[in-house]
């Protein structure tokens, strides 16, 4: 009896462990959406999904999606290994802020708007690479 005992507490604990690791990866998730990340993702799929024949973009842009599985899986994991579960709510709270939604806001902008210095800098450090890698 004591064993059967055992081995219920044990199976709910683990349960209660899981559904702690869900909330965490939840408000992660939650988090990541709110940092403006996705949007600056759209930005670039944006960008690319008109390189793509239209009869082939519905196509495109779902296997697109799914390659970005891992990224977001990484980020997930940046968070909760680098955050507890107490610090990510209060990320969350100050995003919920009106600074933090302006912040979320003009993410996607921010990447518009900082595009073309960012390909410019790309060309020049390659220069810079084979001027110094010789």
């Amino acid at each position: 009896m004591k064993k059967l005992l055992l081995i219920f507490v044990f199976i709910l604990s683990a349960n209660l462990v899981s559904a702690q690791d869900d909330a965490f990866r939840n408000d992660v998730k939650k988090l990541i959406e709110m940092t403006g990340s996705t949007s600056q993702i759209e930005v670039a799929k944006k960008q690319v999904v008109g390189m793509i024949p239209a009869d082939k973009q519905k196509e495109f842009l779902k296997e697109f999606d799914e390659s970005l599985k891992p990224v977001f899986k990484t980020m997930e994991d940046f968070y909760i290994e680098n955050y507890t579960h107490q610090e990510v709510k209060e990320i969350i709270k100050f995003y919920e802020t009106p600074v933090g939604k302006k912040i979320t806001a003009n993410a996607g902008a921010l990447t518009e708007a900082s595009l073309q210095s960012i390909q410019d800098w790309s060309m020049s450090l390659q220069s810079m690479i084979m001027k110094y890698a010789q």
